[in-house]
């Protein structure tokens, strides 16, 4: 059994930064496809970044050049550095592990 647990999200002004962060545990073995999704409601959730099979990442042409995917094998976490942040950044993001696990979300808020 896989398990996610997300921090970091909060109230922020436009402009400013946020790092989010997830855990995972359980029966991990390599942190390949894992990342973010956000979703706002009525909306589907839509992918932010994650890091693909082959390790490399891949971001959502909104967040391209603001934020930053990285993780931490030996802690078996991932962090979201989110910058330059815009009001439609706000919404409840979503770690996942393969898309087959999902965390609780996280909510985002950034103010006008």
């Amino acid at each position: 059994q896989v398990q996610l647990v997300e921090s970091g999200g909060g109230l922020v002004q436009a402009g400013g930064s946020l790092r989010l962060s997830c855990t995972a545990s359980g029966s991990i073995f390599r942190l390949n496809n894992m990342g973010w999704y956000r979703q706002v409601p009525g909306k589907q959730r839509d992918l932010v970044a994650v890091f693909t099979g082959d390790g490399s990442t891949n971001y959502a042409d909104s967040v391209k050049g603001r934020f930053t995917l990285s993780r931490d094998n030996a802690k078996n976490t991932v962090y979201l550095q989110m910058t330059s942040l815009k009001p439609e950044d706000t919404a409840v993001y979503y770690c996942t592990l393969r898309s087959l696990w999902w965390g609780q979300g996280t909510q985002v808020t950034v103010s006008s």
